[in-house]
Formats: C-alpha cells, sequence, structure tokens
C-alpha cells in the first residue's frame, strides 16, 4: 500500500487567522506512533503557529499550544480533528481581549 492523502485543507477563520489540516493513511506506523497515519494541524494567527497537533517521526504523536508540546493519545483521525476544533475554540476564547 503506498500513503493515501486523507485530508488537506486550509480553514480561513478571519483576515488574520487559519487553520491548515493534512492526514495521510501510510503503510507503516511513524515512529513513535503505534497507528497508520500521520498529520499535522496546525492553527495561526498573526503569522504565528499558536495551536499543532503533529507526529513527527521519533517524536510520536503529540500537540503544541502557546509554545508548550504535551503528549497527544491518537485514537482515530475524527477525534484528532475533534480535539484540534476544541483547542482552537479555547485558544480563541483564552485569547479574546488579546
Amino acid at each position: 500500500m503506498k500513503a493515501v492523502e486523507l485530508v488537506r485543507t486550509r480553514v480561513i477563520y478571519s483576515e488574520t487567522a487559519f487553520a491548515e489540516l493534512v492526514l495521510w493513511q501510510v503503510p507503516n506506523p511513524v515512529a513513535g506512533s503505534a497507528h497508520a497515519f500521520k498529520y499535522r494541524l496546525a492553527y495561526v494567527v498573526d503569522g504565528v503557529c499558536v495551536v499543532r497537533f503533529d507526529n513527527e517521526a521519533g517524536k510520536g504523536d503529540h500537540r503544541h499550544h502557546d509554545g508548550r508540546q504535551s503528549a497527544y493519545k491518537f485514537s482515530t483521525p475524527e477525534k484528532l480533528i475533534a480535539d484540534f476544533e476544541r483547542d482552537i475554540a479555547r485558544w480563541n476564547h483564552e485569547n479574546r481581549d488579546a
């Protein structure tokens, strides 16, 4: 099986904010992950990535929020996207007065 691109999209939230989602199904797990998906989801505001979920080789599944990195428990692509959208909403709520 070759890698299959499942999602590649950019969602515009405003003139200064967008999300980019890229998700692949891969023949073998990425080093550090136990599933057959490779992904990067990023929320960018004013040119700065403020929320990101990814599983780069060697680091496994993790998320970034305001410059901090933490482990992420991947279960399904649908849950990944829902968790990403939840973190975007949380970031927007916490930074609404900025």
